[in-house]
């Protein structure tokens, strides 16, 4: 096992979604399995620019990121700089034995120099937006322009990792030549997840439905608004956490429909009232569009909350329809209203998908699992007969 491994990532805690927390697991539970781990990534206003925490390291370089939710292009690439810098002057000197990087674009052009002026290998781990395909509506310039770098990238690396298998496919449409890994996301499931209450009954102010993502055009909150605004039950209040682009419009959509006094828009919270958020609540919605393999979703699923999702990649490998939760086509508003008049109307329904959901994740999805599939990788590509391969 290696005894040193640099992880890279422009966004970490508390800044970045999904794949911040993600490497953020990974690396705690490597850390508490006997390893060093370096995690570099993006500064951000007010967050110091070296910190120890959870047993690892976190190096800030400085990158132009304004938001904490979501970056654009230029922002992604001020990181990129800033990591090639910091491997020219410092990596040498850091002696990790493996490179893991986020995101082939931006983390894997530092991984790939690190390779060339020390010999460190690196794995890449795909998370959706780096992959050609993904999200074409607004990420097919970049792709266009970016993807022979992505593909070089891939080429270079001892191993490249899907967090889903649908993930996996859409890498393989660009690269068909390329070997892909599969290891899922995992979470943490709390040890009593679901309240006495839940399923009985709702509340008297009625259900208590949550959603959590960015407020973006991927996650498709103007459908669920649409769907929930022609819903005959009147028993139902919508939370939704997390912030984005999209949030003055969703609030002027959910005013036109006339739900404001239904739905509250909470913004980003930290992990721990995340989770008090969420054994609140009754029922989780996440009608996005296209997924790797949302951790949102496997947080409810920990939750004992049932899920209604829409049948996309990602989201198709974690919930079963009908038994942790209900799919519906993406994008189609009257299959989701259905979905959530079904649940809406079945307390014990909602109870027993729920359930079923916890044990699905307790069994099948753990961090631990996925920190130690990534480190036989990182053994495997630390072997003088996988470096000298490359």
């Amino acid at each position: 096992m290696p005894a040193h491994i640099l992880l890279i990532n422009h966004e970490f805690p508390p800044v970045g979604g999904g794949a911040a927390t993600a490497a953020a697991q990974i690396a705690r539970e490597m850390a508490r399995l006997g390893v060093r781990v370096t995690v570099l990534t993006s500064a951000h206003a007010g967050l110091p620019r070296r910190e120890e925490r959870d047993g690892y390291v976190v190096e800030r370089l400085a990158a132009r990121r304004r938001r904490r939710d979501s970056s654009n292009i230029l922002e992604m690439l001020s990181f990129l700089f800033s990591s090639l810098v910091w491997v020219l002057r410092r990596g040498r000197a850091r002696r990790p034995e493996v490179c893991l990087a986020f995101f082939g674009l931006p983390g894997g052009p530092a991984a790939w120099l690190l390779r060339k002026t020390a010999g460190v290998p690196y794995i890449i781990s795909l998370r959706g937006g780096d992959v050609p395909g993904f999200l074409p509506e607004s990420l097919g310039r970049w792709h266009l322009l970016s993807g022979p770098v992505i593909r070089f990238l891939w080429r270079r690396a001892e191993f490249v990792v899907a967090n889903s298998r649908g993930l996996a496919r859409l890498a393989l449409r660009s690269a068909p030549w390329q070997a892909i890994e599969i290891i899922s996301n995992g979470v943490d499931v709390p040890p009593a997840a679901a309240p006495d209450g839940r399923g009985r009954a709702f509340a008297a102010e009625g259900a208590r439905l949550i959603s959590v993502g960015r407020l973006n055009a991927q996650k498709n909150y103007p459908a669920l608004l649409e769907a929930l605004a022609g819903l005959s039950q009147a028993g139902w209040r919508l939370e939704i956490i997390g912030d984005g682009p999209e949030g003055e419009r969703l609030r002027a959509l959910a005013g036109r429909l006339g739900l404001s006094a239904r739905i509250s828009f909470s913004g980003w919270l930290d992990r721990a009232e995340l989770r008090r958020r969420l054994a609140a609540a009754d029922i989780f919605v996440f009608p996005s569009i296209q997924e790797g393999m949302p951790n949102a979703v496997l947080e409810a699923m920990a939750a004992a909350l049932p899920v209604v999702a829409c049948a996309v990649e990602g989201c198709e490998e974690l919930v079963a329809d009908g038994e942790t939760g209900l799919l519906t086509p993406p994008a189609d508003v009257e299959a989701l209203r259905l979905a959530l008049a079904r649940l809406l109307a079945d307390p014990a329904l909602c109870r027993r998908l729920g359930l079923a959901g916890r044990a699905r994740a307790e069994e099948r999805y753990a961090w631990r699992t996925t920190a130690e599939a990534y480190l036989r990788l990182c053994a495997a590509a630390n072997r003088p007969a996988a470096r000298a391969g490359h």
